[in-house]
């Protein structure tokens, strides 16, 4: 079995980082490090937002460690910003998709006039894989979903992403649980998939964080192996990667055979297109 993580950040630069983020700067050598010693295969980095550094470093990531290290890019939705952007961006080193951090009021207004629709437009032209994270807290989660959802449909070549079961990292159960219901309509939609990251932060309990099981239950029958991806965001935890990587493998009685296989790598690599095994 191949274990991909699906959303890790690596960034260089000694204290850059917000305080949730403890294990900084987390760099390459450190990551190839912890991969090794929690047996796992290959990562998504997505560059941190902190460090202004971090996209040039994810290309030297890439570049150096092309079976291990893949990127979901982003770049500034300015007034400049336009499709060919977009190619820019994806000619990059290791780029396998784009992410967006949707946490700005003004990228709150472009999504309900459609100003970003050239962007949604030209992922779907070009069957691009784009993850999303949260809206603006002053967007209710279930409006922020539809909104999202609105999108996935409206582009059905664009294959969206779902960052963290679409929790912050200050959500704890169980009020993070009211998140689910508007995250569980939107697996009628084929071309929206979650990532299952992030976990042990949404916790009340210590390993194996019992109280996320039935979360993860009802994700997982929602969406099916084929769009639930395991991840960790492992620099904000503050359990092992070996951990978090246990707690799907071993802790989660139902996912098992086929189903693990995919959730724990192959599922993200068909959707994002990441064809070279490590």
């Amino acid at each position: 079995m191949i274990i991909t993580d699906s959303q890790i950040h690596l960034w260089p630069t000694e204290g850059t980082a917000p305080p949730h983020h403890w294990r900084t700067p987390y760099t390459i050598e450190r990551a190839l490090a912890d991969m090794d010693a929690a047996g796992i295969d290959r990562v998504i980095n997505c560059p941190a937002i902190w460090d202004p550094a971090a996209g040039d470093y994810a290309d030297e990531a890439a570049l150096a460690h092309p079976t291990r290290f893949g990127t979901m890019g982003r770049f500034v939705l300015d007034d400049g910003a336009d499709e060919s952007r977009v190619d820019e961006w994806m000619a990059k080193p290791g780029m396998v998709g784009l992410r967006f951090l949707l946490n700005r009021p003004a990228t709150d207004a472009a999504l309900a006039d459609g100003a970003l629709d050239w962007l949604w437009d030209a992922a779907h032209q070009r069957g691009l894989p784009v993850a999303l994270a949260a809206l603006p807290e002053q967007l209710s989660i279930d409006a922020a979903l539809r909104r999202i959802g609105d999108i996935a449909r409206r582009f059905p070549g664009m294959r969206l992403l779902i960052d963290h079961l679409y929790l912050g990292p200050f959500d704890r159960l169980p009020e993070a649980a009211a998140r689910f219901d508007a995250l569980i309509d939107l697996a009628r939609i084929p071309n929206v998939a979650v990532k299952a990251s992030a976990v042990p932060a949404m916790a009340t309990d210590p390993y194996p964080f019992a109280s996320t099981h039935s979360l993860l239950r009802r994700v997982f029958d929602a969406y099916g192996a084929e769009r639930m991806f395991w991840g960790s965001d492992f620099t904000r935890l503050q359990c092992s990667w070996e951990e978090c990587v246990s707690l799907f493998t071993e802790e989660l009685p139902w996912l098992k055979g086929r189903d693990l296989e995919l959730v724990m790598g192959e599922a993200i690599s068909n959707w994002i297109g990441w064809d070279d095994a490590p």
